[in-house]
């Protein structure tokens, strides 16, 4: 199978997954809860952070079916953080992937809470999957390394820097600090967890963290370039709205021909990282060429 071909296989496999791992008692979630939980959860997507868990785990050796409850709790913190990133408190979208937002569909108070529950879900999964249980210490460090990711000096820092950014008059070092926690640090997680998960050496773990953190960096000067280039149709969702806000992305701040040159330097970073690797990481390196290849 080519590497294309398997990460389409693992995609699917997480899609069919993702709502199998909810509350295993769906008749205690309250409507319209699970709807609006099932309707950003399930609204496509790349599952590129899902993927990167699989792929960078079983390049070490890894169970598949171990690591996907992992995996299908990485898209449940994403699509909560997506959900949050939407409401008009933050970046006030009114479409994501083509359809309208969360609040707008169910209200913004069932979205908010679409998001936590999403978001809490995700560690409940972690921690009752099969492997936690064989494994707890595996399991506790793979845990722990995905919550500082997503909270308050990873993600939801780099959430809180976006939003005290003065419109206008930001600069490209925060810039840079913004995109690598808000963006980069889940998707370093994503594959350092895998690594852990997977029974990963040391210097597999970190060689992949820093493919991980190459590959989110990439995948949001990407998002910014489209965001200036793309259309409606390629993107999902409006486009052009971080300019119009006075808001610094990568081609604002350095300009699209330097914009565009970093992602190739990233590229190259990217792939650089698991150069120790042998064809097990085919999928990794294909990952790479799918991001700077999006349209979307």
């Amino acid at each position: 199978m080519t590497a294309a071909g398997a990460i389409t296989r693992l995609r699917g496999r997480i899609e069919g997954s993702l709502m199998g791992f909810l509350a295993p008692d769906a008749s205690r979630i309250p409507s319209p809860l699970r709807e609006a939980m099932e309707y950003s959860l399930m609204a496509g997507g790349k599952r590129v952070r899902p993927v990167l868990l699989l792929c960078a785990g079983l390049a070490v050796g890894g169970e598949e079916g171990e690591l996907l409850p992992f995996a299908c709790a990485v898209e449940y913190i994403h699509t909560y953080s997506l959900i949050h990133d939407d409401l008009p408190a933050m970046d006030d979208d009114d479409f994501r992937r083509g359809k309208p937002t969360s609040h707008k569909v169910f209200g913004e108070g069932t979205a908010i809470l679409a998001g936590d529950a999403l978001l809490t879900e995700a560690f409940r999964v972690m921690a009752q999957s099969p492997l936690a249980q064989a494994d707890p210490g595996k399991a506790v460090r793979a845990i722990a390394d995905l919550a500082c990711a997503a909270g308050a000096s990873g993600m939801v820092g780099g959430q809180q820097m976006d939003l005290s950014a003065a419109p206008g008059n930001s600069t490209a070092s925060l810039v840079d600090e913004i995109e690598l926690r808000k963006t980069a640090a889940l998707i370093a997680s994503s594959a350092r967890t895998g690594a852990i998960l997977g029974g990963g050496s040391p210097v597999q773990i970190e060689a992949l963290g820093e493919y991980g953190t190459r590959l989110g960096l990439l995948f949001q000067v990407t998002d910014d370039i489209l965001d200036e280039t793309g259309s409606f149709e390629e993107m999902g969702k409006g486009i052009a709205k971080d300019r119009a806000r006075g808001k610094w992305t990568y081609p604002v701040a350095r300009g699209m021909q330097a914009a565009i040159e970093r992602a190739a330097e990233l590229g190259r970073e990217t792939l650089a990282a698991v150069s120790t690797f042998g064809p097990e990481a085919e999928p990794l390196r294909e990952l790479v060429r799918m991001v700077q290849d999006r349209r979307k």
